[in-house]
């Protein structure tokens, strides 16, 4: 039988009760709150939406905008979509279905480092994109050290499950500013979080 590989999250940071964890959220989540727009958007697209946790927060701070949330096919999400009355939809991310210049805010939380080709990712992001862009990925080699200092992933190297690229800092922003005007980069340990805009 064939070991499927987890493509989403293997650990449910959200909802965790570690307080170190939690205190790490916190930071994540004020990074995420720092990075989003000022000028409030009238569309959104999140892709990886998962089980909606960003994608609540999000549409409490702008409640008139339309939107939209992207995952990979996997019904058990689509009933956490239903139970928070988001409309989102199955797609890859080399390849969604909206046309150009859809989207005035694109959100891509905790997702780019699942992907085989991110440049074709961030180009379908771009062909989408109007304005802000918001992305976040796990901070290497940080990431795999925290891991292994929790005890977890060894056999990996503290490598999570279903994570296929790894960035340091400076390398994420580059693969986004090759699409993108980069305006910010945050560190809230231990992630990179970059805040961009449409060129």
């Amino acid at each position: 039988m064939d070991e499927q590989v987890p493509i989403g999250n293997t650990y449910d940071k959200y909802a965790t009760k570690n307080p170190i964890e939690r205190r790490l959220m916190d930071g994540f989540f004020a990074a995420l709150d720092a990075a989003l727009p000022t000028t409030a958007p009238t569309s959104i697209l999140e892709v990886g939406v998962g089980e909606a946790e960003v994608a609540t927060r999000v549409r409490e701070r702008y409640p008139a905008a339309r939107f939209v949330g992207i995952d990979l096919p996997d019904p058990e999400l689509a009933d956490h979509w239903a139970d928070r009355g988001l409309n989102g939809t199955f797609a890859d991310i080399s390849h969604l279905p909206f046309p150009d210049a859809t989207f005035d805010l694109v959100l891509a939380i905790e997702v780019l480092e699942h992907v085989p080709d991110p440049p074709a990712a961030i180009r379908e992001l771009a062909r989408l994109a109007t304005g802000d862009l918001v992305l976040s990925v796990p901070m290497e080699p940080i990431w795999r050290v925290a891991n292994m200092a929790r005890g977890k992933y060894l056999g990996a190297l503290g490598n999570t499950p279903g994570h296929v690229n790894h960035w340091s800092k400076g390398a994420f922003a580059g693969l986004v500013g090759a699409r993108f005007a980069v305006r910010h980069v945050a560190t809230p340990f231990p992630w990179t979080m970059v805040a961009a805009s449409a060129r």
